[in-house]
């Protein structure tokens, strides 16, 4: 009997200094991790990419307040996340061919003056020329891409239950793109994301060239129109 509780007493022991081995590992190993991110960020390039997403998948908690603690505001912590997934996923993202590719734009990037009608796959232009939107959408449905001009999550799973695409790009506000990336990683999708250069509810605006740069990774030579060749360059 005595001989049991001893053994208990020292397991329970092992168990305790394990778990306190654990925490303070998972601490070093988010602070490293975090310094690695910080710096990617001030010097605008990535670093050990794959590390740092292994890391989040585990200690994503961990790392935010880390962050915060340090004085990154939730913006650069949310900029330098979709640019880190954005690298990971780019070479992968280019081997899909641009038939199994879809685009998701907000609607919010159209005209106040837009004439379109909201359907069950989202909005659809009419390119009418008050927006850069329809010019974006007949130059990427060129390519080979589904486009999709939609207002909110439900229609992108709707649009992916209903196409099934095997990869997409996401287009949208920081908040936004980070969710859809959330969003298409659980549902097994390689997901590009670009985020509009002003935010709002009306009237946003997006670097188009940043879109089409992603728009062709992997895509054949012929099926991109000349004028990309100008912008992306």
């Amino acid at each position: 009997m005595d001989l049991d509780f001893l053994t208990w007493n020292y397991l329970m022991y092992l168990i305790g200094e394990l778990t306190v081995i654990i925490i303070l590992g998972s601490i070093v190993i988010s602070f490293i991790l975090v310094i690695i991110s910080i710096y990617s960020i001030k010097t605008k390039h990535l670093y050990f990419p794959q590390l740092i997403k292994s890391g989040l998948v585990f200690l994503e908690g961990l790392m935010k307040a880390m962050f915060r603690f340090l004085g990154l505001e939730d913006r650069e912590m949310l900029a330098f996340f979709i640019n880190l997934q954005n690298t990971m996923n780019a070479t992968e993202f280019g081997r899909i061919p641009v038939k199994e590719r879809a685009v998701f734009m907000p609607q919010c990037l159209r005209s106040s003056r837009c004439p379109a009608h909201l359907t069950p796959e989202g909005l659809k232009c009419r390119n009418c020329g008050q927006c850069e939107v329809g010019g974006a959408r007949v130059i990427l449905e060129q390519m080979g891409y589904k486009v999709f001009i939609v207002p909110g999550s439900s229609f992108i799973k709707r649009m992916v239950k209903k196409y099934h695409p095997r990869a997409i790009i996401g287009v949208g506000c920081l908040s936004e793109v980070k969710e859809g990336i959330d969003m298409a990683d659980k549902m097994g999708l390689i997901v590009m994301g670009v985020v509009t250069l002003k935010e709002g509810c009306v009237e946003t605006l997006v670097s188009w060239p940043d879109v089409y740069e992603v728009a062709i990774l992997g895509v054949s030579p012929e099926l991109i129109p000349e004028d990309l060749h100008i912008l992306t360059n």
